[in-house]
């Protein structure tokens, strides 16, 4: 291998190294914003030409090795590695969620204390509903407005938002939409209570997953750099140029993204089973 060959497939890694590192930037813990097109312009160009751009590297680490497996392997790093090591973003996305149930679960505690009946207070929780939750409330009041029974439609909410800590939540409303009588207000703020402490919880949960992670991102990269630095002496990538070392390659590869697929289900919590299901399902109610 001349020297040529050597600097440009160490640089190849490196450029894969850097996209893999703007695929797994954490985003910033500002408020979230509304579900538009323009509030994810890096996750949607992404999600846009990661395939492209794999093609793109893939095939020039082909011409450059001329090793089918390094195209795979390549393609491979630069469209899984944000999804292998991603789990955070996963994780905080999931937890943003149930603390938008408790912040709607509050809102709506609020709005019914002032006396207004159930319908009209989910009606008018749809204007201050967090932005997570704006396309289930938004359905909600849909439903509510086209005179559906309103038991019916929450049972249709709690499907939309699909977590356990809405199926507490609206537990909660299908009892006072049945029994329509006073102390809902507070209720659902006993209810919200007990979902911010699930969101407490959670994220402890979450800062000491944070190390795992952290590691498993780290070990990623060096192992990265390294093997970018390797290929840059000829007499070190020359076993791997036969059928058997090409074999040995793509199991070492698949091994390595196995522990990283391994790692990623580690530091994911299961979802809560659901106990609010529809009436055809055997819900609990």
């Amino acid at each position: 291998m001349t020297p040529m060959l050597a600097a440009l497939i160490g640089a190849l890694v490196v450029g894969g190294v850097l996209v893999a590192a703007m695929g797994l930037r954490r985003s910033q813990p500002a408020q979230p914003k509304p579900k538009h097109p323009r509030s994810r312009p890096v996750e949607g160009w992404w999600g846009r030409w990661r395939w492209l751009v794999a093609a793109a590297a893939g095939l020039l680490a082909w011409a450059i090795t001329r090793w089918p497996v390094a195209a795979v392997i390549v393609l491979a790093a630069v469209v899984g590695l944000p999804y292998l090591l991603g789990s955070a973003k996963v994780a905080a996305r999931a937890i943003d969620r149930v603390e938008a149930i408790e912040e709607w679960t509050r809102r709506l505690a609020d709005v019914l204390a002032t006396g207004v009946g159930l319908e009209q207070g989910l009606l008018v929780s749809a204007s201050t509903c967090p932005p997570q939750l704006t396309k289930e409330v938004g359905a909600l009041v849909a439903r509510i407005s086209a005179r559906w029974p309103t038991d019916q439609a929450l049972r249709a909410f709690a499907s939309d938002l699909n977590d356990a800590a809405g199926d507490f939540v609206v537990a909660s409303l299908l009892l006072a939409s049945r029994r329509r009588g006073p102390g809902l207000s507070g209720a659902l703020t006993a209810v919200a209570g007990s979902v911010a402490d699930e969101v407490g919880a959670r994220r402890k949960v979450e800062a000491e997953r944070a190390r795992p992670r952290s590691t498993a991102r780290l070990v990623t990269l060096i192992t990265l750099g390294v093997a970018g630095l390797l290929m840059l002496n000829g007499s070190f990538l020359q076993p791997y140029g036969d059928g058997l070392g090409q074999l040995v390659l793509a199991a070492i590869a698949a091994a390595f993204a196995g522990c990283l697929l391994w790692v990623r289900a580690l530091t994911l919590t299961p979802p809560v089973p659901r106990f609010l299901t529809a009436p055809e399902s055997g819900g609990a109610l």
